[in-house]
C-alpha cells in the first residue's frame, strides 16, 4: 500500500500539502503559544489550562471526600463503562446509550480527579474531535431552528466526545483488543437478529425496494437498527474488526469464533441489499489485503471476478442497477445532491444549522420535482450543510488523522499490530465511502460505533511502538 500510495502523483501533492501547512503550524508563534514547544509540552495554553483544570477537579473531589466515598466502587473501572457503552451502543434505545456514555465520561473525569499523577494521552485525533465538537454545538446554537436541533445537537456532541474517553481509556494493547472483542460480540448479534429476520420472514420492507426494478426483492433486512441501509454502515465499521478477531487468534476456538462473526456480518451485509454496503466491503477487503500483502491485489481481482461470474442473478440486478437513474433510489439522491449544492452556494459559509428540521426548513427552496428528504443522503455534503465549510474541514480532519495515525503506527509495530491496525482503516475506510452515499451519521448508535472506532484508532496508532504488548 505504501509503495501504491508513493508512486500517486496526487498522494504526493497532498502529503506535500499537508505537511508545510503542518511545519508552519508548528513553527507559528500562535502553535507555541497554545501548545508549547520542545520537550515542555505543557507550557504552552491548552496544557497549563489542562494542568490547572485536573489540579481544581482532584480540589473538589477531596474537598467532597469523594476519593473516600468511591473507594472501591464499579466507577473506578472506567473500561468497565467504555465497553458496556460499546456492547450495547446498537441493541438499546439512542437515550439509554447516551445516558451509558455519560457514565462512562463521569468515570474517565473520576479517574483525573482520584489520581493528581495522571496525564491524559497526545492523540493527534484528540484535537479534532475537540474542534468538531465544538463546532457543531456552534452550528446548533446559531441553527436556524435552534430549539429543534438541540437535542440532536447534544447528541452527537456527546457522543463525538466518547472518542476521547476511549482514546484516555485503552492505554495499552490489551485492553484495545478486549473492547474490539466486545464490539464484534455486539456486532455478531446485530447481525444474526438480521439473518433470523431473513430466514422467519416476519416483516415486510418494501418501503426500501423499488418494486418496479426489483420484484425478486421482497425483504431488506434491518436488525436493531431500524434501516437497511444504517444496519449496513453498521456492518461496515464491525466487519473487518471481526475477520481480525479472526486472523489473530492464538487458538482454534477464537479462530472459529472470529470466522463466525465475519461469516454472520458479511451475510447480513448481503441480505440488507445496499449496494454502498456492497461497495464499501469490497473496498475493505481491498485495503486490508493489500497492506498484509501486495499481492493479493492480483488475488483480488481474479476472485471478484470469479463471485461476479457466479452471483447470483438478482445481486446482479442489484449491482448493475447502480447509476441507472430508472432506480428510483438512484434518481432519488442525485436531485438531492443537486438541490443541496445549490444551497450550499448560499450557506457555504457556516451552514443553516444541525438536525433534520434545520435541513428541512431551508432544503424545499432548493429542491427538484418536490424531492423531499430528511438530510442530504451524503455525509460530506451533510456537514458542509449544516456546519459550513468548518464543520467539514473537521470531519475530514478526523478521517486523515485516523489514517496517518494507522499509516504510520504500521511501520513501527509487530505483525499483530499491523493485523489491528490494517482492520480499523479498513473499517474506517468502507465506513466513509459508503457515507458519499448516504448521511451515515443519521443514527446516532451508528455515530456512536464510529467515535468508539475513531477512537480505538488513535490508541492503537499511539501504542503502535510498543512491542512488550504482544495480543
Amino acid at each position: 500500500m505504501k509503495k501504491i500510495l508513493d508512486a500517486s502523483l496526487l498522494w504526493r501533492w497532498l502529503t506535500a500539502a499537508a505537511g508545510w501547512i503542518d511545519r508552519q503550524w508548528r513553527k507559528s508563534r500562535f502553535a507555541r503559544l497554545l501548545e508549547g514547544s520542545g520537550v515542555s509540552r505543557d507550557s504552552g495554553i491548552t496544557g497549563r489550562a489542562g494542568h490547572a483544570l485536573h489540579m481544581a477537579l482532584c480540589a473538589v473531589f477531596r474537598f467532597l471526600r469523594l476519593d473516600r466515598l468511591l473507594d472501591g466502587s464499579v466507577f473506578r473501572q472506567t473500561f468497565f463503562w467504555v465497553a458496556l457503552t460499546a456492547l450495547l451502543a446498537p441493541l438499546l434505545p439512542t437515550m439509554a446509550v447516551l445516558a451509558l456514555e455519560l457514565a462512562a465520561l463521569a468515570a474517565v473525569a473520576a479517574g483525573y480527579g482520584l489520581d493528581r499523577e495522571r496525564r491524559a494521552v497526545r492523540a493527534p485525533l484528540n484535537r479534532w474531535v475537540l474542534l468538531f465538537a465544538v463546532i457543531y454545538m456552534a452550528s446548533t446554537l446559531f441553527s436556524v431552528t435552534p430549539g429543534e436541533s438541540l437535542r440532536g445537537g447534544l447528541l452527537m456532541t456527546a457522543f463525538a466526545l466518547f472518542a476521547l474517553a476511549v482514546t484516555d481509556v485503552c492505554r495499552d494493547r490489551r485492553l484495545c483488543v478486549r473492547l474490539i472483542q466486545v464490539i464484534v460480540f455486539s456486532g455478531t448479534l446485530v447481525a444474526l437478529y438480521g439473518i433470523a429476520q431473513s430466514a422467519l420472514g416476519l416483516e415486510s420492507t418494501e418501503k426500501w425496494v423499488d418494486l418496479e426494478e426489483f420484484e425478486n426483492i421482497s425483504l431488506r433486512v434491518y436488525s436493531t437498527l431500524g434501516n437497511p441501509n444504517v444496519l449496513s454502515e453498521y456492518l461496515l465499521l464491525t466487519t473487518p474488526l471481526a475477520a481480525a478477531c479472526a486472523l489473530n487468534a492464538r487458538t482454534v476456538n477464537g479462530r472459529i469464533a472470529g470466522g463466525f462473526a465475519t461469516a454472520a456480518m458479511l451475510g447480513c451485509l448481503v441480505l440488507t441489499w445496499s449496494r454502498g454496503g456492497w461497495l464499501g466491503i469490497v473496498l475493505a477487503a481491498a485495503v486490508f489485503l493489500i497492506i498484509m500483502d501486495r499481492r493479493f491485489a492480483v488475488l483480488g481481482v481474479l476472485g471478484a471476478a470469479g463471485l461476479l461470474a457466479l452471483a447470483p442473478a438478482s445481486i446482479m440486478a442489484r449491482l448493475a442497477s447502480i447509476g441507472s437513474m430508472a432506480d428510483s433510489s438512484t434518481s432519488y439522491r442525485v436531485y438531492i445532491w443537486q438541490a443541496t449544492l445549490n444551497l450550499l452556494r448560499d450557506y457555504w459559509m457556516f451552514g443553516i444549522g444541525t438536525g433534520i428540521t434545520a435541513f428541512q426548513s431551508i432544503y424545499p427552496q432548493y429542491s427538484f420535482n418536490a424531492v423531499s428528504a430528511p438530510h442530504s443522503h451524503n455525509l460530506f455534503l451533510q456537514m458542509a450543510c449544516e456546519c459550513g465549510a468548518p464543520g467539514l474541514l473537521a470531519i475530514l480532519g478526523v478521517f486523515a488523522s485516523c489514517v496517518r495515525g494507522l499509516c504510520g503506527g504500521m511501520t513501527r509495530t509487530d505483525r499483530r499490530g499491523k493485523v489491528w491496525l490494517a482492520a480499523l482503516l479498513s473499517s474506517l475506510v468502507g465506513f466513509f465511502f459508503q457515507s458519499m452515499t448516504d448521511y451515515s451519521f443519521y443514527n446516532y448508535r451508528v455515530a456512536l460505533t464510529f467515535w468508539t472506532v475513531a477512537g480505538l484508532a488513535a490508541a492503537m496508532a499511539v501504542l503502535a511502538g510498543d512491542r512488550g504488548e504482544q495480543t
